[in-house]
């Protein structure tokens, strides 16, 4: 089971963290595809994005549930 953060006495739940930190690795992503000019091969580009968003967050999810 994943647990909660708490942040100041705030809790924050932690598949929001996770997306969190899928977001910011999604667009790390796309900043390193754009650069290397990979995202010229898709034709449709937000599409691309959310299936890189998907990925990290599924392999973050996955990451958490194994560890703890």
């Amino acid at each position: 089971m994943i647990d909660d953060l708490i942040v100041g006495g705030v809790f924050i739940p932690a598949l929001l963290a996770l997306a969190l930190i899928a977001l910011i690795g999604t667009a790390l992503a796309l900043r390193i595809l754009n650069a290397i000019g990979a995202t010229r091969a898709f034709s449709h580009r937000p599409l691309v994005e959310l299936a890189v968003f998907t990925i990290l967050f599924g392999l973050l999810f996955r990451a958490a549930l194994s560890a703890g």
